[in-house]
């Protein structure tokens, strides 16, 4: 009976007690109207009881985590962190609560955007071939550009990495993948060695094929500081190695 009168309560503003009746009429869940608002009348019982006070939890750990929790992570988080006060809550427990308060969590699109790469014949020679290494700061710089999914919809980020010390020396993040994207990344790069007094001619700045790189702008950008540009292979993630390892930590 209990789980009827849910049933009901979960869809009744939807469609209606009436209606619902009628539905399950001639089912192994089939209910009267008189019996489902006598049933109501009824002091809760302590499963009633237990739902509400685990709908508000429930509430309030989607909240605590920016209303990114599915089932599966909901359900996680109740049993570590609430199991002295429920004890163990059942995964379809979870699951029922959520959709009554009409929460979900975050799903990733199946559509991911895609990089655009630069025709072979407007791309310079690979300068670093792999070797990820560097006699000194200031010698050989590595950039990418990645995407990253949120409540909101795609981001994207491009950093900048010396090869010496492995600091990211610039960086930008926005919601477009035009190529002042990587741009705002070089001029933050290239403002902090200015600041310092710091020269930075001759340079290796290595990147993939992306369009974003290959710009003019972004060519004239290098150029002004005689840094030295260098691009690996099309479609070989290996020939920007170091860049690729940041994008997946």
């Amino acid at each position: 009976m209990e789980v009827v009168v849910d049933f009901i309560d979960d869809n009744r503003h939807e469609f209606g007690v009436e209606p619902i009746v009628r539905a399950l009429k001639g089912t192994a869940a089939r209910i009267a109207v008189s019996s489902y608002y006598a049933y109501k009348k009824r002091p809760p019982s302590a499963r009633a009881i237990r739902d509400r006070e685990l709908m508000v939890v429930i509430r309030d750990v989607y909240e605590a985590n920016y209303s990114c929790y599915g089932v599966r992570k909901m359900w996680k988080a109740i049993n570590r962190e609430y199991a002295d006060e429920f004890g163990p809550v059942a995964r379809c427990t979870v699951e029922r609560l959520m959709r009554r308060l009409g929460i979900d969590g975050v799903r990733r699109k199946r559509k991911r955007p895609k990089t655009v790469s630069a025709r072979a014949e407007e791309c310079p020679d690979d300068l670093v071939e792999r070797e990820f290494t560097a006699p000194g700061p200031k010698r050989v710089w590595v950039a990418d550009i990645t995407y990253v999914p949120t409540q909101a919809g795609w981001v994207y980020t491009t950093f900048i990495l010396d090869v010496f010390h492995r600091e990211i020396v610039g960086w930008q993040v926005t919601n477009h993948m035009r190529e002042s994207l990587a741009r705002d990344a070089l001029t933050m790069a290239l403002a902090a060695k200015y600041r310092v007094g710091e020269d930075v001619s001759g340079l290796v700045h290595h990147s993939d094929r992306g369009v974003q790189f290959r710009s003019i702008r972004y060519g004239e950008a290098l150029a002004e500081s005689e840094i030295v540009a260098s691009v690996g292979s099309r479609g070989d993630s290996f020939d920007n190695a170091m860049a690729e390892a940041l994008n997946s930590v």
